[in-house]
């Protein structure tokens, strides 16, 4: 059976710009940080849920719509950094979340993963966070791959509002 392969040549300009710029100290400010410290949550910040520790933000880069990104509020870039405490926000903001994405969106399944370092795909590997994203049979979303774009049907600010509001209370 042949291999097939999908080129993303596009790509390579990126990832290399960003790991140089990693390894030289060169990296901008943390984007997570800056959202961590921007109050709470809203569509303009794009903060969907914020705990003591913890915070939801919507991707705004996502591969579907209601894509979370799960992040603790400290810079860290390890799960073996996160306090006992984070650990525990971390993993029950992530329950929320898949919750959240039921009740709004009604997927067939959800991804929860984690791309730790560059290497691993992470786009921001100095500040640990976790992506939560529903799914639905047939959505093979391969137009970032083939064709560099994203086909999103809704605006950012719809995902946010029907996130927060179908974010679970108590």
């Amino acid at each position: 059976m042949p291999l097939e392969q999908l080129w993303a040549g596009w790509r390579h300009e990126y990832v290399t710009a960003a790991t140089a710029a990693e390894r030289t100290g060169a990296a901008d400010e943390c984007v997570f940080c800056r959202i961590a410290a921007s109050g709470e949550p809203s569509s303009d910040n794009g903060v969907v849920w914020r705990g003591e520790q913890t915070l939801v933000v919507l991707n705004l880069y996502p591969y579907a719509s209601g894509h979370l990104l799960v992040l603790p509020q400290r810079h860290l870039g390890d799960l073996s950094e996160l306090t006992e405490t984070e650990s525990v926000e971390l993993w029950g903001a992530t329950r929320a979340a898949l919750a959240a994405l039921q009740r709004a969106y009604e997927p067939d399944g959800t991804n929860i993963g984690a791309n730790l370092g560059r290497a691993a795909g992470a786009g921001i590997p100095q500040h640990l966070h976790l992506h939560a994203l529903p799914r639905w049979s047939g959505d093979t979303n391969f137009m970032t791959t083939v064709a560099g774009i994203r086909v999103m049907p809704e605006p950012l600010t719809v995902v946010w509002e029907k996130l927060h509001a179908a974010w679970p209370t108590g």
